[in-house]
């Protein structure tokens, strides 16, 4: 579905991804892990085309999307849950998730998408006359996640979705996105932070440092690498 090649992107003549290529199949879940500052980020902005490559090509579904803007690769199907939440403090829950739904693809479904969202999140629709900066952060989370699925999308972007969460949501959050992903066969690329979780949600998984693919592999070849136990998981 999604196959990166030679990717570069810099910031002001830093380079933030040099040479990355990867690819992510229909229906898999893959894994982005990596300390601070490896450009994972970075990564799922390039997808989405918040930034722009320096070199390199990105395809999906077989077009190369590289020369698209933001706008143009959301309509292809890629949605994309930023970092930091990010959603519309003055507007009210419901309205949140109805702006998810805004391309023509996704417009037709916006009422069994709804109904489907709120669903699998209770508290949005308990709170969804609420606005959305009254919610909690997990809650925001939640809306962030459902608002990415009302665009029905063909791949979900997932950028930490634990930060600043405490560790009984991080786990609800998780099994969610693991519920998403089995009930409805989406395909999931997930920047992460929490190693040990994210590697044993995925499928496969990259290892990013310093701009550049250290390490690839299934979750139990990543998990069972000594690089990986010594870096991240303190062993």
């Amino acid at each position: 579905m999604l196959r990166i090649s030679g990717l570069s992107v810099s910031y002001g003549g830093l380079h933030a991804l040099e040479d990355v290529s990867l690819e992510v199949a229909e229906g898999e879940f893959v894994t982005i892990v990596g300390p601070n500052g490896a450009g994972k980020t970075t990564l799922l902005k390039a997808i989405s085309g918040s930034v722009r490559a320096a070199a390199g090509r990105l395809e999906f579904r077989g077009r190369d999307m590289t020369p698209l803007r933001s706008h143009q690769r959301a309509a292809l199907g890629i949605a994309h849950v930023p970092e930091g939440r990010r959603v519309f403090a003055s507007l009210s829950v419901l309205e949140n998730l109805e702006l998810g739904s805004y391309r023509t693809a996704a417009r037709g479904q916006r009422g069994p998408a709804l109904e489907a969202v709120l669903a699998l999140f209770p508290v949005l629709h308990e709170r969804r006359r609420q606005m959305a900066g009254s919610l909690s952060g997990g809650e925001q989370q939640m809306l962030a996640l459902g608002r990415g699925l009302m665009a029905a999308p063909d791949l979900l972007l997932l950028d930490e979705p634990s930060q600043g969460l405490a560790p009984r949501i991080v786990e609800q959050i998780f099994e969610t996105i693991d519920r998403i992903r089995r009930e409805r066969r989406l395909t999931i690329l997930l920047v992460e932070q929490r190693v040990v979780e994210a590697l044993e949600l995925c499928d496969r998984g990259y290892v990013l440092e310093t701009g550049r693919v250290a390490l690839a592999g299934s979750h139990e070849e990543l998990l069972g690498d000594p690089r990986v136990q010594r870096a991240y998981l303190g062993v």
